[in-house]
């Protein structure tokens, strides 16, 4: 993969530029487009636009079966059957889902949930909201002074009360990427729901549901070349059945009358109201993109500019990492701090020289609590990214410690 021949695809480092060249570093909060997704999702403006499962004139069948043609694509990304594939507004409203239907079949007074430490306020707050809903027990995993999961901390904490565990594939600030196959082994041993935040590792490297072994998974478009707006919950059929709608309206209905109302099949009973048709086409066409590229080769690239970019921060001693030291453990990000000084005021120097980096507590103030810092720089690497703009990037990192330090 030639990442100079893919940021050719992309409209906005050929029109940003001035005074500096665009590096673009924040790949993790959302990345850029290309313009084969830019284009296939004007095109359903230009030439389908209707409402889907509605009209049985011809542009009606056309818009339908372009959203339904996306949605078995996207499922066959991830090994998936397309009537176990939900579309949602993205990984926070998929999870909230799964909260909530959970909560209504599997989860009762005095059951336990488990999170981790490092997870992001989406994949916190659903189940927050739902223990206190449900008088039931919410407890995180810790996490070792290298930002691994403490294996041995899950295995005290899983008993025969868990009824859900849930966690982060990769974590968005340590970049950790955590054993779920093995914890969804041991979870379904004493018989819990096992859900997977995914939103940083979909984009990023081959995912197959069956092998990662969980129950629920949830991902979201932006992240992945594709349209804001969209999501993905994939679960098992099972639990899609048994779950009730978390929102209804028109088009997830079988039958109503005035007192009562039957539920369309999955996924239709989740999707009530007018889906994200063309935002399901535009994330079809940022899969094809990637499959093109191959998802081995778009993991390989972000593991080299991660090892880069990790060897180059180990280098400077006013720099502080956060997260596991070594490439093969990480996702495609890197979280640190200068010392004594705010990562905002790093951000906003690295912006000047046209570096685009996140500083903040990046949705999860819970881990930053754990590893005692407010806030944190996070730099995140996609397709598009070079060697070269990693080098900038540290250089730009040398002439901003010459001038806070």
């Amino acid at each position: 993969m030639d990442p100079r021949r893919v940021r050719q695809d992309f409209p906005v480092f050929l029109h940003r530029g001035d005074p500096h060249p665009l590096v673009y570093l924040d790949s993790a909060a959302t990345s850029q487009k290309p313009i084969q997704v830019i284009e296939a999702e004007a095109r359903f403006y230009r030439e389908w636009n209707a409402n889907v499962r509605r009209g049985i004139y011809r542009l009606a069948y056309e818009a339908t079966q372009r959203y339904e043609e996306a949605r078995a694509k996207i499922a066959g990304f991830i090994g998936a059957k397309p009537d176990e594939v939900i579309f949602t507004r993205g990984t926070t409203e998929a999870l909230n889902l799964a909260a909530f239907c959970l909560g209504e079949t599997r989860i009762h007074w005095g059951d336990r949930i488990l999170i981790t430490e490092m997870e992001h306020h989406a994949n916190l707050l659903p189940w927050q909201v739902l223990a206190q809903r449900k008088g039931a027990e919410l407890l995180a995993v810790g996490i070792d002074s290298e930002g691994r999961l403490d294996l041995e901390d899950f295995r005290k904490k899983l008993n025969a009360k868990t009824k859900v565990v849930a966690l982060a594939h990769v974590s968005n600030v340590l970049g950790t990427i955590n054993p779920v196959a093995e914890i969804a082994e041991a979870a379904h041993r004493i018989g819990a729901i096992v859900v997977v935040d995914a939103a940083q590792s979909v984009p990023h490297m081959p995912l197959n549901v069956a092998e990662l072994g969980c129950d629920i998974l949830a991902f979201s478009g932006h992240k992945m070349l594709g349209p804001t707006g969209i999501g993905v919950l994939w679960a098992k059929s099972a639990l899609l059945e048994e779950f009730p709608p978390f929102l209804v309206g028109g088009e997830m209905i079988r039958e109503v009358w005035i007192e009562r109302a039957t539920w369309a099949d999955p996924p239709a009973k989740f999707e009530a109201g007018t889906p994200p048709i063309a935002q399901a086409i535009g994330l079809a066409a940022a899969v094809d993109y990637l499959q093109a590229l191959g998802m081995s080769a778009v993991f390989s690239h972000g593991q080299r500019l991660t090892g880069l970019a990790l060897e180059g921060l180990l280098r400077r001693d006013f720099v502080e990492i956060y997260g596991p030291k070594s490439q093969e453990e990480r996702g495609a990000l890197v979280a640190f701090n200068f010392k004594g000084i705010h990562p905002h005021d790093v951000a906003t120097l690295l912006d000047q020289e046209g570096v685009c980096i996140r500083a903040g507590h990046h949705c999860a103030q819970p881990l930053h609590r754990r590893l005692g810092i407010p806030a944190s720089c996070r730099a995140s690497f996609y397709v598009y990214n070079t060697e070269e703009e990693v080098e900038i990037f540290l250089s730009a990192l040398d002439r901003v410690w010459g001038v806070m330090g």
